[in-house]
């Protein structure tokens, strides 16, 4: 069944430019799989965010968490390189990938369903609150605790294909063997301070070495929303990883 959820998943991105006739174009996803008794959710919830969910709270069988990192072409990355205003491309896949998210969790439920489990159905984002900033499900730390790759100094989840697209997350009751977690660091700097061009690159100072801001970080976004608003909800940015050594791969690998 693993074997048949990573193809699912591969297939239905594969597929879904054509089929819906939309601008934004997807490099093949990265899919792995962590187990709901995972020591490290209880950890996020008592340690991180207090209002993060642990599988069990949205799902009482739950057994695995699915976790998948789909990456922007780099087209998509390099035209977000420049100016201060994040691009109308960045800001289309943006909205256009987290459409594909919805559509894609209701496929696999489908499938999971067929195969006479169940699945919680998580968005891609906006889940959170808007006050503290602080998410109730962050697929950025699901993929951490599924093996997907490991933080960066920018604070995204650098993966083997980089940390420029979104990630998207569920839950089941299906059991599926949990992916090895990566032990070395993906970013350089944290490997060994040979890097650090994410802070250069953040348009509003909010990235600093030493410390992250996410309020001013977010006051950007929504600037950029406000400049894209007749295209949908565009809360982004995403100039700190427009072309920086982990764009599109694991700089350490």
């Amino acid at each position: 069944m693993k074997k048949l959820l990573i193809r699912v998943i591969k297939d239905y991105v594969k597929n879904y430019r054509r089929i819906n006739n939309i601008k934004t174009d997807w490099d093949e996803p990265l899919v792995s799989f962590a187990s709901s008794a995972d020591p490290l959710f209880l950890k996020l919830k008592k340690v991180v965010n207090i209002n993060h969910n642990l599988p069990t709270d949205l799902m009482e069988d739950a057994q695995t968490v699915i976790s998948y990192f789909i990456p922007f072409q780099k087209e998509i990355v390099t035209g977000n390189k420049k100016g201060e205003i994040a691009s109308e491309g960045w800001v289309l896949a943006y909205i256009e990938t987290n459409k594909l998210i919805i559509d894609l969790n209701e496929y696999i439920d489908g499938q999971i369903s067929t195969a006479g489990y169940q699945s919680v159905v998580l968005p891609p984002t906006h889940n959170f609150d808007k006050v503290n900033l602080v998410s109730d499900w962050s697929h950025k730390h699901i993929g951490y605790i599924a093996g997907l790759g490991k933080f960066g100094l920018h604070q995204m989840l650098i993966t083997d294909k980089g940390c420029c697209g979104r990630l998207g997350s569920m839950i089941t009751n299906l059991k599926v063997k949990p992916t090895e977690r990566p032990i070395e660091e993906y970013c350089l700097y944290r490997y060994n301070k040979s890097c650090g061009e994410c802070v250069k690159k953040c348009i509003n100072r909010a990235l600093q070495i030493d410390n992250f801001n996410k309020h001013r970080c977010y006051e950007k976004t929504l600037l950029n929303a406000e400049v894209y608003k007749e295209k949908g909800l565009a809360d982004v940015c995403g100039k700190c990883i427009s072309v920086v050594p982990c764009s599109f791969t694991n700089p350490v690998a």
